[in-house]
């Protein structure tokens, strides 16, 4: 099935996010999904993402050369990243050693043979001029969560239960995307208080 790659899909705040929610429904073995079962959405992904997270990136453009080779390389920092920062959330911000070697590894793998440097002030993801990998784009973005204050902004949206960074001023967001996970969570509860009301009036 094709995906369709909307700005709903990018509420994650960073690149890594993005990625680890492309499984939906996380933790709900009868409804959960990967919208990367096909490879060729890996590409897709990434077209997409050149787009939404272009101030993320820098105005660098995401490459990849063959969705089928790399998508171990994706799938392996996206399990790592979201094991790490979902434990993270609710263990109230804190990082288990135990999550942190598998989560290297798999960056570590992302990065190998890449030829550019990354961290540059005003360039996290190196020269604009040139692709970068989506691999290597998806280890840099996932190593950057572990500082700036990252860690205490991460959130799990009450609705869907995707990753989020929480960038409001005051920190108080409950949902990846108010649009449409907020208005969902609004929409349920008006609906059990309209039932609840009925039921009281029938009884």
């Amino acid at each position: 099935m094709t995906v369709s790659w909307t700005p709903h899909r990018f509420q994650g705040g960073a690149l890594a996010l993005d990625a680890a929610n492309t499984v939906v429904l996380r933790g709900d073995p009868e409804r959960s999904f990967d919208r990367f079962d096909d490879p060729a959405e890996i590409a897709r992904f990434a077209e997409a993402a050149g787009t939404f997270r272009a101030d993320e990136l820098g105005g660098r453009r995401l490459a990849v050369a063959d969705p089928h080779r790399i998508a171990p390389v994706v799938l392996a920092i996206r399990e790592a990243t979201d094991r790490l920062y979902r434990n993270a959330v609710k263990a109230g911000g804190a990082v288990a050693a135990a999550d942190m070697e598998p989560f290297l590894r798999a960056c570590a793998d992302g990065l190998a043979g890449a030829d550019t440097v990354f961290g540059a002030p005003g360039r996290p993801f190196g020269h604009a001029d040139t692709p970068i990998a989506l691999e290597a784009a998806l280890a840099v973005s996932a190593l950057s969560l572990l500082s700036g204050g990252s860690l205490a902004r991460l959130k799990l949206c009450r609705n869907c239960n995707w990753l989020f960074l929480d960038r409001s001023r005051n920190a108080s967001r409950l949902w990846c995307d108010m649009a449409v996970c907020g208005n969902r969570q609004k929409a349920s509860r008006h609906y059990r208080r309209r039932k609840a009301a009925l039921e009281d009036e029938d009884a």
